[in-house]
């Protein structure tokens, strides 16, 4: 049976019909105030956004959710876990300041921020899921152990994933450190002949596993956790991975991750995904990039997966804003990273019975 996906346009002629009044009604739709119950402490999971990002959520947007929450008779909290690159984000306290100088502060969004996996991303608990790649995975403790949840996530592009939304949300944002290096788990390589010894990837490593010998740069393997920051930085394109062997295992690992958060309490759960800003990188890039389609719409549902799909479908049906891609490609996402393979979330979300990739769209 296909899961029902809620839909907002961004068309608005009044305050009643305004994109925080869209979200207030999409909370009603999907049935927020069924999914939480009285005093529940309730995770509001979301991403701050790299210290440079713009594109990240618009925290006037999640004030809508963390009311309705409260409406709802929960205590809501935000939250989000610490990276395994270095950045604005790599510890709870550092990201505790980028949440508030991006303005998710409590006075803003009356929430308070919590860092779901502690100072240094060390705290997390054990899920027995028993799957293909892990039989158990380490989520963020407070992520777990929150009773209800709401996932609110930015659908745009991703260099390694093809493209994010409410599974990559879960899956390396419901994970504590260890649960990211699992999720990884591979070395880059660097192609000598192309790189300039910028250094730029060196200064980037957060575990010292990049130098610069005669001008090039060196990996040590060794010491190297995938976390693939360097593929990020680097301006010409010189580091990267086995392409062919890689990608599709890292997709199955980050989607049993993201099973691993929600298994055993998918009745507590919902999602809403923002369609908006839909740029070729994660937040967690330090830049935002101009959009590859116009803003579509707020998405909402009880199941990631058919979510994912429909926001999936209607980029890939929207008319091009960028021009170096062709308008009618049939994957923009791939289009624009050609080595990705961010089906795989989908079609093994469903295999692992996350959710339906078949979906009814009901506009609201």
């Amino acid at each position: 049976m296909p899961a029902t996906v809620y839909y907002a346009d961004m068309h608005s002629r009044s305050l009643e019909d305004s994109k925080i009044a869209k979200v207030a009604r999409l909370c009603d739709a999907v049935g927020l105030k069924k999914i939480i119950k009285k005093n529940d402490l309730t995770a509001i999971k979301l991403h701050f956004g790299e210290y440079g990002n713009d594109t990240h959520l618009n925290p006037s947007l999640v004030r809508q959710v963390v009311d309705k929450v409260m409406d709802a008779g929960g205590k809501p909290f935000l939250t989000d876990t610490t990276t395994l690159y270095s950045g604005s984000r790599h510890n709870a306290v550092d990201h505790l300041q980028t949440a508030y100088l991006h303005g998710f502060a409590p006075s803003v969004v009356r929430a308070p921020v919590i860092i779901a996996d502690g100072l240094y991303g060390e705290n997390d608990v054990p899920v027995r899921i028993k799957a293909k790649h892990f039989k158990d995975v380490h989520i963020a403790t407070e992520i777990r152990r929150a009773p209800s949840m709401v996932v609110l996530s930015h659908f745009k592009g991703h260099e390694m994933a093809g493209f994010g939304g409410a599974i990559k949300n879960l899956a390396m944002g419901g994970a504590s450190v260890p649960g990211k290096k699992d999720q990884h788990a591979t070395h880059v390589q660097v192609d000598e002949k192309t790189c300039v010894g910028c250094g730029k990837c060196v200064k980037a490593c957060p575990q010292k596993a990049l130098s610069l010998r005669k001008k090039k740069s060196q990996v040590d393997v060794n010491r190297c956790i995938g976390c693939f920051e360097c593929i990020t930085v680097c301006p010409v394109k010189a580091i990267s991975l086995d392409w062919a062997t890689e990608m599709t295992p890292f997709m199955e690992r980050l989607t049993e991750y993201a099973y691993g958060v929600v298994k055993g309490r998918q009745k507590r759960i919902c999602y809403i995904n923002f369609v908006l800003n839909v740029t070729p990188d994660c937040d967690c890039v330090a830049w935002s990039d101009a959009p590859l389609v116009p803003d579509l719409g707020i998405l909402a549902s009880t199941d990631p997966v058919a979510l994912d799909q429909a926001c999936f479908d209607l980029v890939n049906k929207a008319p091009s804003l960028d021009p170096k891609l062709d308008g009618d490609a049939p994957d923009k996402f791939t289009a624009r990273w050609p080595n990705t393979r961010g089906d795989v979330q989908l079609s093994y979300g469903e295999e692992l019975g996350m959710g339906s990739r078949k979906y009814k769209l009901e506009k609201i």
